[in-house]
């Protein structure tokens, strides 16, 4: 790589993003066209509804080729999934054209010159995010934002506004071929927050404490006077903050010693209530989202928001009409008294809150869970024993084989019939499947009235939500 190209030129027009239709890039594709520039991209294998969203916004798309990097390109944005192979960073290197990575792309048109808010850690990221943009938002602050999933209160993962303050995900994931780097220490974040540290990433750490490592750069990186808002019973976030006795670190979650904490929970279908507990202070919150986990979203999106001078009266307002994010227990419809709800989680410890949480606000007859391990991670063994106890709660599991699990050598790969055999020893009915078809036919026998099809997986799932629904419409119940 030609690395004195790594930076961003002056009087910028035309842009290119390469690996242009996932989440993250496709949103940065229609920041920058909403901002004026003259943008295009490219990737492989272009398909709705990215496809036509970026079409919607005047952003043309090419399959890869070297043709699309051509001399009249000021910049051209590198996603994460990019090889240096690719044909397309070949070609840019050898036109010395300037580039970015995606994060410093965002940084540099977008964050540097607001207040960033920065949530990171290895669970609850997406929601805590999309929570705090929606208090802020909702209290007349105009945030802007840039979150890895759907903010359903705004029907889009992105705001370009005119506020004081950025919001972003901050991801542990690597930024680029070229930058090995974690995608979060490219922002300078005002507020940080960190929801807790586990192992996750296989393909990229080899072990716990190469994450720690990341975190506790980050920490020590953040000005001195950053506000640093943790969750309070991670074990090994726990151990970290050790060292940190001159940061300003505020605690939230269940422990009464914490910043902020809460008591009290009621679950029922539509969402909880809690005692939300500062000092001098005891207030109910309504929340419209299920899961202790969830209450630790919360805790720390009500934490920075009150550091910003926000009422809580107003933060409770706000999170009264707060929809949460697609994929985050969204509930994708209901046939004869059977409820089928997505969610995202694929690490156990996700399996595990978003089953609780489920089970404690719809009070299922039985809990059927339809999962698909998809991640670099979730297809790896370091998880066998964690996932067999996650699915402790089900009555049902039904395992999508997932379809690159031989990509992952054959002794650090999941063993589906071990997890099986596991979960039949609880006395949880367990099998796998090799399609969604499979899947669809098996719960069209099986399901009955006032069961729950939770289905969680990071992937699309070949529509299989929306198949079921289709399918439970067609049987007829005694």
């Amino acid at each position: 790589m030609t690395a004195h190209l790594n930076f961003a030129p002056e009087n910028i027009k035309n842009i290119h993003l390469i690996s242009a239709c996932g989440t993250a890039m496709g949103a940065l594709c229609a920041m920058l066209s909403d901002r004026g520039y003259k943008v295009t991209g490219s990737d492989h294998g272009i398909y709705p509804p990215m496809s036509t969203f970026l079409e919607s916004k005047n952003i043309d798309l090419k399959e890869f080729s070297k043709e699309n990097i051509h001399k009249n390109l000021d910049l051209v944005i590198i996603g994460n999934a990019v090889s240096k192979d690719n044909i397309e960073v070949i070609e840019t290197m050898q036109k010395k054209i300037c580039y970015l990575s995606m994060p410093q792309a965002i940084n540099h048109f977008f964050a540097k010159d607001k207040q960033v808010i920065m949530v990171t850690g290895t669970h609850g990221k997406t929601t805590t995010t999309g929570m705090i943009s929606w208090i802020l938002h909702f209290c007349g602050l105009d945030p802007s934002f840039f979150i890895g999933g759907i903010h359903q209160n705004f029907g889009c993962g992105y705001r370009d506004s005119n506020g004081k303050y950025f919001v972003i995900e901050g991801d542990e994931y690597d930024t680029a071929f070229f930058d090995k780097k974690s995608k979060f220490f490219h922002f300078s974040p005002s507020r940080l927050v960190i929801t807790g540290i586990d192992f996750d990433h296989a393909d990229i750490f080899n072990s716990i404490e190469q994450i720690k490592d990341s975190f506790k750069e980050l920490i020590e990186k953040t000005d001195s006077d950053s506000l640093i808002f943790t969750f309070d019973s991670s074990k090994e976030l726990s151990k970290l903050l050790k060292s940190f006795v001159n940061k300003n670190i505020f605690s939230y979650g269940n422990k009464a010693s914490s910043y902020i904490n809460f008591n009290s929970p009621d679950y029922f279908e539509k969402g909880l209530n809690f005692n939300c507990c500062m000092e001098n202070l005891n207030d109910q919150i309504f929340l419209p989202m299920t899961g202790e986990h969830n209450i630790y979203n919360c805790l720390a999106s009500i934490a920075v928001c009150l550091s910003l001078g926000i009422d809580l009266s107003n933060i409770k307002e706000a999170l009264k009409l707060y929809k949460g994010m697609k994929r985050r227990q969204e509930i994708r419809g209901k046939v004869s008294e059977i409820v089928v709800i997505d969610d995202f989680a694929h690490h156990p410890r996700e399996v595990r809150h978003t089953i609780d949480g489920i089970k404690k606000s719809f009070k299922p007859k039985r809990l059927v869970c339809v999962f698909e391990p998809g991640t670099n991670t979730s297809m790896r063994n370091v998880f066998q024993d964690d996932y067999e106890n996650s699915f402790s709660g089900s009555n049902i599991v039904c395992i999508k084989n997932p379809e690159k699990i031989s990509k992952v050598e054959v002794n650090q790969r999941l063993s589906l019939d071990k997890l099986k055999k596991g979960l039949i020893k609880k006395n949880i009915e367990a099998d796998i499947f090799m399609t969604t078809d499979e899947i669809v036919s098996y719960l069209y026998e099986k399901v009955e009235p006032q069961d729950v099809i939770l289905v969680m997986s990071n992937k699309g799932f070949d529509g299989i939500h929306d198949k079921i629904l289709l399918k439970l419409k067609e049987k007829k119940f005694n």
